[in-house]
């Protein structure tokens, strides 16, 4: 092995990356690395990250904008590509993430590469699909460290994306069987995904009351905090697709007419106190958040996108977070019918250059339109999510111009290792390796449904 990754402090106590020269086998010396300072994990596990690009490969001249390196507030990047927030749907029935998720994640880790979770719910009450982890409990906490370690053991960097789903959720989810919340009693077109993932129509959820809000901006900071426990760089705030936040922040399913309805501003007034909550914690630096202007999944719609919109992105550019995560209003849909909408509105080009932080795209991009955005100015980075499922060593093959893996979409959501871990990289792909040969279905729930979230 090549030397591993000690886990050192910046000036606010979180973790920073360098090459550290005692981990360079495993073994006692390694384990002993660990001890100090989470050096590295089991080597089985380092093995995942073991290639060629991954291992201080120097990174290409600065005539691919997507190899340049970068940051994203206090997040030091060595290249463009993001991996976006992915829900897998691997977790236990606790909300536990899968053991195997460490591989899944460092398999898809590069030295000072960014990935960002799969949505996590901040409390029971948040959940909307059976299979999704958390991060409201301990043995979360201590889960997703084994990823982090995982993660940071490549070099790589990792957020948690903290997540509350709202309406998009369903009784047999919820604690007590009680109606998942909103801000108004307004149902989602469309079915939910019940306990046994099966589909039942979206109930009508009930409207929180302004004495439940406090409660619930504490439940983002206490997630907050747990995701530090857990090892992570930084938080990603999902404010978009539809879930909670997005629900207040948008006219079509926020009707109140109190302090946190009507105007854009008012609309706007929880996801800045989660915000707020959140940077109490971590610092703005380390703190990104996504929205999704002009965006339809989950029968979501808004009266005036750009004055509620503009409105989200001018309070947020004051609060001087980490980086501003938007999803191209063409990918709304592109999760559940893989399908792009070439008439949406480019928001990158609407709202990337209105934030004067970096801007982080996501939605549908290839390689060619990648680089076209970072140059035209429109994105500082950009995240891709089904390229990076089919393809644990994206960046190299980005590189190298290599062929991309297809992806399976019967496999994004639910299951075993199959479409999770075993896709091959290019030494697997050149050497004939048997895919199917060598990775069973371990599917538990039998047909995988097909309407998912954030692949994009």
């Amino acid at each position: 092995m090549h030397g591993a990754v000690e886990q050192m402090e910046d000036d606010r106590g979180f973790p920073t990356a360098r090459e550290h020269p005692c981990c360079g086998a495993c073994g006692t010396e390694g384990e002993r690395c660990a001890t100090v300072r989470r050096c590295c994990v089991l080597d089985a596990l380092r093995r995942t990250c073991d290639n060629p690009f991954t291992m201080h490969t120097p990174l290409p001249t600065a005539t691919d904008p997507l190899f340049v390196a970068t940051h994203l507030g206090a997040l030091a990047i060595s290249h463009r590509m993001v991996m976006a927030p992915l829900t897998r749907l691997r977790a236990d029935g606790f909300d536990i993430p899968a053991a195997i998720s460490a591989t899944y994640y460092a398999q898809r880790a590069t030295p000072g590469g960014l990935l960002i979770s799969e949505a996590t719910q901040i409390m029971p009450e948040g959940k909307g699909y059976p299979g999704a982890p958390g991060i409201y409990d301990e043995r979360h906490v201590r889960a997703w460290r084994t990823i982090t370690d995982a993660v940071h053991s490549c070099g790589g960097l990792i957020l948690l994306q903290l997540w509350h789903v709202g309406r998009i959720s369903h009784p047999s989810l919820q604690p007590g069987g009680t109606l998942p919340v909103a801000p108004s009693a307004i149902a989602a077109d469309g079915y939910a995904y019940a306990s046994d993932f099966t589909e039942i129509p979206f109930p009508t959820p009930r409207a929180l009351e302004v004495a439940e809000l406090p409660a619930l901006v504490g439940a983002y900071a206490a997630a907050a905090r747990r995701a530090a426990d857990a090892g992570f760089d930084g938080v990603e705030i999902h404010a978009a697709n539809g879930y909670l936040l997005d629900q207040f922040l948008e006219s079509g399913t926020n009707l109140r007419t109190d302090a946190y309805g009507g105007s854009p501003a008012n609309r706007a007034r929880l996801l800045l106190e989660v915000v707020d909550a959140t940077i109490d914690v971590w610092g703005a630096s380390r703190v990104g958040v996504r929205l999704s202007p002009f965006g339809t999944f989950n029968a979501m719609h808004d009266n005036d996108p750009a004055t509620t919109f503009g409105t989200a992105i001018a309070e947020l550019a004051a609060r001087d977070i980490a980086y501003l995560h938007l999803v191209e209003a063409r990918a709304s849909e592109a999760s559940s019918t893989g399908i792009l909408n070439i008439a949406a509105p480019d928001v990158g080009a609407l709202f990337g250059r209105a934030f004067p932080g970096p801007v982080v795209l996501a939605g549908g991009f290839t390689p060619t339109s990648a680089r076209a955005a970072v140059r035209a100015g429109h994105a500082d980075a950009v995240a891709f999510g089904r390229a990076f499922i089919a393809n644990p060593d994206l960046i190299r093959r980005i590189r190298e111009d290599a062929p991309l893996n297809a992806h399976d979409r019967s496999t994004f959501y639910q299951g075993g290792i199959r479409g999770y871990t075993d896709y091959p990289t290019l030494g697997e792909r050149n050497g004939g390796v048997d895919l199917k040969s060598r990775t069973p279905d371990v599917a538990p729930h039998g047909t995988p449904f097909i309407r998912g979230e954030q692949v994009t």
